[in-house]
């Protein structure tokens, strides 16, 4: 499928915000990314770098970018300026939170909180970039396909370093968002 143009694209992110001029302003602009409210329409899920680095068994950015969109089938954020650490964000059709129950390896983020959005045409940092890139109006991925790959992250993580999936969990649940 041919990409939508990154207007339409911008339309559909600025949708989700309180004040959709604002957020098409911002997007279009200076930064190129807007705090967008999550909830109906969008969840985002949380996922640490080393739980889906773990999942994919890739650590390199355009291997992890090739199989998150073969495997997600949406659009994904990643932030490497986290305080936790680099942070992969899994957008998902606003429902599908009120299922998730892996919270404890990925927190899934809904009604109440903004996160930091970049632009269709920021694909590589400085800042949260598109590591999957949204290509048409409301690309979010598979709720199941992210379950999945969360789960198996986990697993392997467990195996690999017991330890290490309650560390990812908690510095994973603190960052680039802002809950009101």
């Amino acid at each position: 499928m041919p990409k939508a143009p990154d207007h339409r694209i911008v339309q559909w992110l600025a949708r989700s915000h309180p004040d959709p001029e604002q957020a098409k302003r911002e997007l279009q602009t200076g930064e190129g990314v807007t705090l967008l409210g999550l909830g109906d329409r969008i969840a985002a899920v949380r996922m640490p770098s080393a739980l889906v680095h773990a999942a994919l068994g890739a650590a390199e950015l355009h291997e992890v970018a090739e199989l998150l969109e073969e495997r997600l089938g949406g659009a994904v954020i990643y932030d490497v300026r986290q305080p936790s650490g680099p942070t992969y964000y899994a957008l998902i059709q606003g429902h599908a939170r009120v299922t998730w129950d892996l919270d404890r390896f990925a927190a899934c983020l809904g009604d109440g909180v903004f996160l930091g959005v970049p632009a269709p045409h920021r694909i590589e940092p400085p800042g949260p970039f598109w590591i999957v890139a949204p290509q048409f109006d409301g690309h979010l991925c598979r709720s199941s396909a992210v379950r999945e790959l969360v789960s198996y992250g986990a697993l392997r993580l467990q195996v690999a370093e017991p330890a290490a999936v309650g560390a990812a969990a908690e510095g994973g649940a603190r960052d680039v968002v802002r809950e009101v």
